[in-house]
């Protein structure tokens, strides 16, 4: 039985009744506020209902046009590779710029926003919001909406955003994410283990359960190719001891292939027990020496001792199978094939007399691994102040938890957006991902500079972590802004194109340095620069105003420099300029 939306029933009487009204109704304001009902009385009603609040940032945005400066004192260049850019300033002031730079550019968005706790966490305008504030959670969705829906356009069609978040506001986050991204597109809630259950948090267990957890939210673009995450598991004991000695690394790989085989056949079983005839056994602590750091013993074990994955003492079908091979074998291992087409090595050398288990079943070293799944409990949560070369005590995230979110995006040439960045975690996260894998992967970092966070904080940790490894370039942006005005005095085209540079070189990644790379904005800048031959030799980028119009002469020559050309794009000011006009 359907039932009746009781709802839909009292919207279209109320429509019904306003189309009444605007029949003898001539006064253009008032149907204009008629239709505004009518629009309100119309939209979608399922999901979140909140009171959009405005900003500083939109307010400024009426009268002024979004721009940056760029801060040459801050700059860091090591090589000719592309330019990581921190840009300081309101994030929704930077997102407004990057659609025009990277819109469908962005491989991964990691964010970490406020989280609207009531204690002073979340700043809306020029105050912190309380926990008394009635409209603490509208504003906070305000505020969260507008910066999401421009990060949705910024994504490539397989990019990937990861929100951290907590109770606070994590179901109303889940549903606003639905709204935008597509309840479709929601990937996962990861569950990630915070902190200990110890301290003034365990002195309320009266009251509540003690908070250990946040959150994770993970959306999707449209596509999604996650890699298979596999992370060492969290202690070595006795069962990760076991050397195999005897034979090659070679011997060691073909029983690694064979026991991960889906499909077993007699050949490989034949194939095995003749490497078994060679194994002796040992303990993986014979490669060990007390010289060794604790990382440079674990490796050495994660890349050579095999693990005992189950001991058999009484019945199964595996102990039945080992005991009829164990009376035809007298080597120190052998293999059996179980019914469910597995195959184990087999430990033999089993003494009556003794108390060691019947049947000793060993994997290889992809057992020493496990997947986490979406609930994440092995990242180290304390001792964060040592991280980054800064202090930041209030939400700094763990540089492994950031590292794991890069690698699971799969992408090692990935340009990374946080524009939440804080004390810089995911930049630091980024050059440490490329100095151990290779990649070429590129970050862009939005903060303001409340408490000289971006200046003291978040610019010292990137170029710290910098010139630790000295390989990678990094660009400071300041936002600014050009008065909305188009005048004798004030030529609106004529002062946008003055900030053109720092958004060409932000949506490249690259340094316009007058020299290898070159921006020429009016046709005498042209004229000037085709008759000097040195600076033709020396240049190798040249971008010009689209107003520009070259003669054959001109295109000649800077094919036969080997210059290439680019068309300063129209969309990045076109629109405010024609809005003015």
């Amino acid at each position: 039985m359907e039932t009746t939306n009781l709802s839909k029933i009292k919207r279209e009487k109320m429509l019904r009744t306003i189309n009444e009204i605007k029949k003898s109704v001539t006064n253009d304001e008032i149907l204009n506020n008629l239709s505004l009902i009518e629009n309100e009385l119309t939209k979608k009603k399922f999901g979140l209902i909140w009171e959009e609040h405005e900003e500083r940032v939109d307010i400024e945005l009426k009268s002024k046009i979004p721009t940056f400066e760029e801060v040459k004192s801050k700059q860091i260049i090591n090589n000719d590779k592309k330019y990581n850019f921190l840009l300081e300033g309101d994030n929704l002031h930077s997102l407004y710029l990057l659609e025009k730079t990277h819109k469908e550019k962005i491989d991964l968005i990691i964010i970490d926003p406020p989280y609207n706790t009531g204690s002073n966490d979340f700043m809306y305008g020029d105050s912190y919001l309380g926990i008394d504030d009635e409209y603490r959670h509208s504003k906070w969705l305000s505020f969260m909406s507008k910066r999401l829906n421009i990060a949705k356009k910024l994504l490539k069609d397989d990019g990937l955003i990861f929100i951290n978040i907590d109770d606070n506001e994590q179901a109303e986050l889940r549903l606003l994410c639905d709204d935008i991204f597509g309840e479709n597109n929601f990937v996962n809630c990861i569950c990630v283990k915070m902190s200990e259950p110890t301290g003034v948090k365990m002195s309320h267990c009266d009251k509540r359960l003690p908070k250990l957890k946040e959150y994770v939210l993970l959306y999707k673009k449209n596509k999604i190719n996650l890699k298979n995450i596999q992370i060492p598991k969290e202690k070595w004991d006795s069962e990760y001891k076991i050397l195999i000695k005897g034979v090659s690394e070679a011997d060691v790989s073909k029983l690694k292939e064979k026991m991960n085989k889906e499909f077993l056949d007699d050949d490989d079983v034949i194939e095995c027990d003749n490497i078994c005839k060679k194994i002796t056994f040992g303990s993986v602590n014979e490669l060990l020496n007390n010289n060794m750091s604790e990382s440079d013993k674990n490796k050495i074990k994660y890349e050579n001792a095999w693990r005992i994955v189950r001991d058999v003492a009484t019945t199964g079908g595996a102990k039945k199978l080992a005991d009829e091979k164990r009376k035809i074998n007298s080597n120190s291992a052998f293999v059996i094939r179980t019914p469910q087409n597995k195959m184990y090595l087999i430990k033999n050398g089993y003494n009556e007399s003794s108390s060691q288990p019947r049947i000793k079943l060993l994997f290889a070293d992809q057992y020493l691994t496990n997947n986490p799944c979406d609930l994440w409990q092995d990242i180290k949560t304390t001792g964060l102040d040592n991280e980054g070369y800064v202090s930041f005590l209030n939400g700094k995230k763990p540089l492994k938890l950031i590292e794991r979110i890069i690698d699971l995006s799969n992408k090692s040439d990935a340009i990374i957006l946080d524009f939440f960045a804080g004390s810089g975690t995911t930049g630091e996260a980024v050059l440490n991902m490329n100095k151990n894998d290779g990649g070429t992967r590129t970050f862009i970092l939005c903060t303001n500079n409340e408490n000289d966070i971006c200046e003291n904080i978040t610019y010292k940790r990137l170029s710290k972590s910098i010139c630790k490894d000295n390989n990678d370039n990094l660009k400071y942006y300041r936002t600014s802004y050009v008065p909305r005005i188009n005048t004798d005095e004030e030529n609106l085209s004529k002062n946008l194109m003055v900030n053109i540079k720092n958004l060409i070189q932000l949506e490249n990644g690259i340094e316009i340095d007058g020299r290898i790379v070159r921006i020429l904005l009016t046709e005498d800048e042209i004229d000037t620069f085709t008759a000097n031959d040195k600076d033709l030799n020396e240049c190798e980028k040249l971008y010009i105003s689209s107003d520009i119009l070259l003669t054959s002469k001109q295109g000649k020559k800077f094919k036969d420099y080997n210059i290439e050309l680019f068309i300063i794009p129209e969309y990045y000011f076109e629109e405010e300029i024609r809005e003015v006009a």
